[in-house]
């Protein structure tokens, strides 16, 4: 709708429904359906493509997830950001690239402020510490192949989204639509919850102003203020009040494998460097995503 000419590279939508289908956005874009391990595949497409600005948003995203299948979590998420940047590197027309990884990229340290930018990069579990290793990698060809000029290279660090159109398991909307009644495994962990289209507007901003100036590419955090870092049981409260119908959740813990149970981001650069701020409160966030 930018009138950009968008190529899309990925695997079939992993969820029956999916977003990808019901917007009929495969008639919109040029679709390319393979796998991001697929080096020389990827590659033939940039040639045959010629892209400007690369967005990477490829990955195996869950935590749990990651625990169960942890060599394919590393292959994707690291080994496919070695692919994505060779591709990059070995076409020149890109100008502007763009890595998501994760607010789990630092090492927890469960305290109550939140991590800047600056903080060490250990992510605990196999997701978190992949997307770590994402970060690295990008860096390491910043430095090692665009020292030129010829492409911006930035890292942005999102925290958890809600939003309509999500329909993955271990999602915290989603399983509360799907569950009667809806069970919280760990209501008193706290996430800088945002709706979706948050960072989707940071990552426009942050594509088009490094294209222009590449003085501001960097490392961004993209998450909530302060005020709307809350816990999973709140989350959970303001959907069943959101819905309403006489919803609502239990507390069980399953013992799960371990995840972090205090995390927020600092976001004092992002807003600084792009004079940008959250839009929603995470009432409205909801309130958003319950009407989708």
């Amino acid at each position: 709708e930018l009138g950009a000419e968008v190529t899309g590279y990925s695997q079939k939508p992993p969820t029956d429904p999916s977003i990808f289908t019901l917007t009929d956005l495969e008639s919109q874009i040029h679709s390319v359906i393979g796998d991001i391990r697929d080096l020389e595949h990827m590659i033939q497409v940039f040639k045959e493509t010629q892209p400007e600005i690369v967005f990477h948003l490829a990955a195996q995203p869950i935590v749990r997830e990651s625990y169960k299948n942890p060599v394919y979590t590393y292959e994707t998420n690291v080994m496919g950001t070695v692919n994505v940047l060779e591709a990059v590197r070995q076409c020149g027309s890109v100008r502007s690239f763009l890595n998501v990884t994760t607010d789990k990229v630092y090492k927890n340290n469960e305290w109550e402020w939140g991590y800047r930018e600056t903080d060490e990069l250990d992510g605990y579990d196999p997701y978190s510490n992949s997307k770590s290793c994402s970060e690295l990698v990008t860096h390491s060809y910043k430095q090692s192949f665009f020292t030129d000029g010829r492409c911006a290279v930035s890292t942005c660090r999102a925290g958890n989204v809600i939003g309509g159109g999500d329909f993955a398991a271990d999602r915290i909307v989603p399983d509360c639509v799907r569950a009667a009644p809806i069970i919280v495994r760990n209501p008193h962990s706290t996430r800088p919850f945002q709706h979706v289209l948050e960072p989707l507007f940071l990552y426009l901003t942050v594509a088009k102003a490094q294209w222009e100036n590449a003085e501001l590419a960097g490392c961004y955090n993209v998450g909530p203020d302060d005020c709307d870092c809350v816990n999973t049981g709140r989350l959970a409260d303001l959907f069943c009040e959101t819905w309403g119908g006489g919803m609502h959740w239990i507390n069980r813990y399953d013992g799960g494998p371990h995840e972090a149970n205090f995390l927020k981001l600092d976001c004092s650069k992002v807003k600084k460097v792009f004079g940008w701020k959250p839009h929603f409160h995470v009432e409205e966030a909801m309130a958003a995503t319950v009407e989708w």
